[in-house]
């Protein structure tokens, strides 16, 4: 019997690196995404101000904006499966050791910085996931990618157990050593059950013999494949709009959820875990259908939805009430998140000329990554003002982008990338 759900389909014909890439997903869910709904609060519990809570935040912002520029180069020569491997462990393993034995605000700037060569594995594991895809599957793998993410909701109430055990920071730091083990684990598999892509092989004998430093100075043809593409340039918009929305929503959601909402930090977990489940849901049922409607429409649902659960997130009084209006902002969240994180990516990903993927993919990270960098500082000042104000940036972001995507599909949308 035919299988119906795309989805579903994707995950049974996955084959190579999309599978090994895929299927080792779910670990990062379950090392780090463990840890993200206290990382705020931990600081904060650490004496951390909201000023230097949103300065660290920017800081990682622009240790990955260096990192973006370096990537492509790095991954061309490297290849995409050892560099994916070696910058795995810095960006990840390397911080959460940091974390573990964080005592004051000048850890988590060392582990910004180490965990900001993301940027690097970004860029190469996203070749390794797509150069030998095929094309047409491409929306459906990052959907897959996406939801194992938000599979580590299902264990959030591990998080939840030890907190109330154990006390906040005692727990979370159990909690950052065994996000090292498991994304040590996850590396070391997706290395083992990997091979270098067609198009890495050929970039590595191409820049056989090359500085890293002269490699990036071919740059300037790059940002021409750029320029020259209008919806290069809007996958662009759309990506930076959506990656500062979440990480003011990473950075600052438990801060208004736990100091202005006063939800105990034991149910902190609760909350991210139903963004997850409503998320994942979402992507078995709704989205393959509203996808079946080309790009704009889902943009604008996704724009949309976010903009009303950030909107009820702000107005959601201290009290019992705080609890249901809490579970139904999240209701729209978890859709309006979801839909637009496998938009942004595969925006990108399709846009993207193939032959120069890893460096065309190095500027548009490092674009990003320059445009989202200022907002971790400014959210965090607005935080200090007010607990609310970091959302009504947000929704002030989130309206521009229904404002570019109307604006981009004025004339239409045929439903195929250019």
């Amino acid at each position: 019997m035919a299988v119906k759900n795309p989805l579903l389909q994707t995950i049974f014909e996955l084959r190579g690196n999309p599978r090994a890439c895929v299927y080792t997903e779910p670990l990062w869910g379950l090392s780090m995404n463990l840890c993200l709904p206290y990382a705020s609060v931990y600081m904060a519990a650490l004496g951390i101000a909201d000023a230097d809570i949103g300065l660290s935040a920017t800081v990682y912002m622009v240790s990955q904006v260096v990192f973006a520029f370096l990537s492509g180069p790095i991954t061309d020569k490297l290849g995409r499966r050892k560099t994916t491997a070696i910058f795995d462990f810095l960006a990840w393993c390397i911080p959460c050791l940091i974390w573990w034995r964080a005592e004051n605000f000048w850890f988590f700037i060392v582990a910004a910085l180490f965990n900001g060569t993301m940027k690097v594995t970004t860029n190469s594991w996203d070749c390794l996931l797509v150069e030998d895809a095929e094309k047409d599957k491409i929306t459906s793998i990052y959907s897959l990618v996406i939801m194992c993410g938000q599979l580590s909701a299902l264990f959030a109430p591990i998080s939840a157990v030890l907190v109330s055990k154990l006390t906040l920071i005692p727990a979370i730091r159990i909690l950052y050593i065994n996000a090292f083990v498991v994304m040590t684990t996850k590396l070391t598999l997706l290395y083992i059950f990997s091979r270098e892509t067609r198009t890495g092989v050929v970039r590595m004998a191409e820049t056989k013999g090359k500085s890293i430093w002269e490699l990036a100075a071919g740059y300037r043809g790059v940002l021409g494949i750029i320029a020259h593409s209008p919806g290069t340039i809007f996958s662009l918009v759309i990506a930076a709009l959506v990656g500062i929305v979440s990480m003011v929503n990473v950075t600052f959601w438990q801060i208004i959820a736990s100091k202005k909402l006063l939800v105990p930090d034991s149910l902190l977990p609760m909350f991210p875990m139903l963004r997850s489940i409503v998320a994942i849901i979402f992507f078995w049922t709704l989205i393959p259908r509203i996808m079946k409607r080309g790009f704009r429409f889902p943009l604008l649902t996704g724009f949309i939805c976010y903009v009303v659960g950030q909107t009820i997130l702000i107005l959601t009084p201290v009290g019992i009430a705080r609890y249901p209006l809490l579970c139904v902002s999240l209701l729209f969240d978890g859709f309006g998140s979801g839909i637009l994180a496998m938009l942004a990516e595969s925006l990108v990903a399709l846009h993207v000329n193939k032959a120069e993927r890893a460096r065309v993919m190095a500027i548009q990270h490092m674009i990003i990554m320059g445009v989202t960098a200022p907002f971790g500082w400014i959210a965090g000042i607005l935080s200090s003002i007010s607990r609310s104000l970091p959302f009504v940036l947000t929704i002030i972001l989130l309206a521009a982008g229904i404002g570019v995507t109307m604006l981009y599909y004025r004339k239409g949308d045929p439903g195929v990338i250019e």
